[in-house]
């Protein structure tokens, strides 16, 4: 049997006695996933000894499961390509993207995603595993998209995720000087009828709540640079908020902004903080914008 990943529990006084399937419905791992377990490689030890769910623990008992190695989508085809990641273990692969790429294939852009990019460096790398994302970002936004390398890791931060535990914070340049050095937007977002692409403030939209900082104000291009960080992810959250209080990103032609001094919207994903859900321990990581924004700051 390929033991992809494992995770083990010693059994407390406090949880015991209990029955083995008892004890992982405690862990958060669910029905789905040990059927999957079961049928697809998988297997749950208690003191090295393979066992099945009707096993009963006492305290002390070792617990182990061991999850199947995760199988690639025949959609999706891996390619080679430059990845930077800043951040790897076991369970997660934190990766710093560049502007242009989409982080999944679509009909429009069938190749260069990041997802390709992430299945190749899998194989490279001997990782049975597919592609994850518990983030996405926009195909022209920058920055840091989280992966988890197998489904247990991903429905632990997709909780977080509901729970908004994890944290985000985003760099973007808007045109003119803001009224207000900080502020919340609670404008409700949805669809725009007459577009298959973009969204608007809408009194029956869903509910989308963004905190800004101005940083920096550049008077040559009359840039305010902002830090956001996001309470709710609607899709085009911040450029629709920023554009719905007269300040639309720089390169932001679908939102109204202007794309003489950059082709694409001027937002970037700079920093992500959260728990990690196996170790406990806060995990923090930064990255800096891209060179086409950076110049816009000096």
């Amino acid at each position: 049997m390929k033991k992809f990943f494992e995770i083990s529990w010693v059994v407390t006084e406090d949880e015991a006695p209990v029955l083995l399937r008892e004890f992982l419905k405690n862990k958060q791992i669910s029905k789905a996933a040990l059927t999957d377990i079961k049928f697809h490689g998988g297997a749950l030890f208690v003191n090295e000894k393979e066992e099945t769910v009707r096993r009963a623990l006492s305290k002390g008992d070792v617990v182990k499961v061991y999850f199947p190695p995760g199988k690639q989508s025949e959609s999706m085809e891996a390619e080679e390509m430059k990845l930077e990641v800043v951040y790897e273990d076991e369970h997660f692969l934190i990766v710093n993207k560049p502007p242009g790429m989409p982080t999944i294939p679509s009909l429009f852009q069938p190749k260069g995603s990041l997802a390709a990019g992430i299945l190749f460096y899998y194989q490279q790398n001997d990782i049975p595993a597919t592609f994850h994302a518990v983030n996405r970002l926009d195909k022209d936004t920058s920055g840091i998209v989280l992966v988890a390398k197998h489904r247990f890791a991903h429905s632990l931060m997709s909780k977080q995720q509901r729970e908004r535990t994890i944290k985000r914070e985003y760099i973007a340049l808007v045109h003119g000087k803001m009224e207000q050095d900080n502020g919340t937007i609670t404008s409700p977002i949805g669809r725009n009828p007459d577009s298959i692409i973009e969204r608007m403030v809408r009194e029956d939209g869903q509910p989308s709540i963004t905190h800004y900082e101005m940083i920096n104000y550049i008077s040559n291009h009359d840039i305010s640079v902002v830090r956001l960080k996001l309470e709710t992810g609607r899709t085009h959250q911040i450029r629709v908020h920023m554009a719905s209080i007269g300040h639309p990103l720089i390169g932001d032609d679908l939102y109204g902004g202007s794309v003489n001094l950059m082709d694409r919207q001027a937002l970037h994903s700079e920093q992500t903080r959260f728990f990690h859900p196996f170790t406990g321990e806060e995990v923090q990581i930064s990255v800096e914008i891209p060179d086409d924004m950076k110049r816009l700051c000096f």
